[in-house]
């Protein structure tokens, strides 16, 4: 799951570093409406392990999951979930995304301005998908991070080079996808 529409989102800022996105930029009013729309119309329930990025977007997403879903398990907070660090970027204009993505698309391993590399992302997220797969194998886990992340992490289940994330349909805000490794 996609966290709901955040503060940073509504100002179009990237927000990828944990001074500014731990404890700043959480769920908009709409946001936190976006988080129970998802909830609702998910086959999700009790017994779902929630797991989720420490970002405050994604943690007050989490919180309101928790609660909907009236889980029977703590959430548990993973920084191997926070944003894709987006370096000299940091608190500018989103609109540079597109930028790095046409990067991301040439050399999956590149850091202009000093952006996390696809191949670190898609490392790190994978390991949280294994470890899960390992430990709660018969169970629903629900991820919940953000736009980036969740893109690249697609990858691995659609069995596509990393750095071809944008070609994959976009998450929105909220939105809960269903993802299950290919055999």
């Amino acid at each position: 799951m996609r966290h709901g529409q955040s503060l940073a989102n509504i100002a179009g800022l990237i927000v990828s570093h944990p001074d500014n996105g731990l404890n700043q930029y959480g769920l908009s009013d709409t946001g936190c409406s976006q988080v129970e729309a998802g909830i609702q119309t998910s086959l999700l329930d009790a017994t779902t392990r929630i797991i989720s990025s420490d970002f405050k977007r994604a943690r007050e997403t989490a919180e309101i999951v928790y609660a909907r879903l009236k889980s029977n398990n703590q959430i548990c907070f993973e920084t191997r979930l926070r944003e894709r660090f987006f370096g000299e970027l940091e608190l500018g204009p989103d609109n540079r995304y597109e930028e790095i993505w046409t990067f991301d698309r040439q050399d999956p391993q590149h850091n202009q301005y000093s952006v996390e590399s696809v191949n670190s992302v898609i490392q790190r997220a994978s390991a949280v998908i294994l470890e899960c797969e390992a430990q709660f194998s018969a169970e629903t886990c629900l991820l919940i991070a953000h736009g980036d992340i969740l893109q690249i992490l697609q990858t691995a289940f659609f069995g596509i080079a990393p750095g071809r994330h944008r070609e994959l349909p976009h998450l929105v805000t909220a939105e809960v996808r269903v993802l299950v490794q290919q055999a």
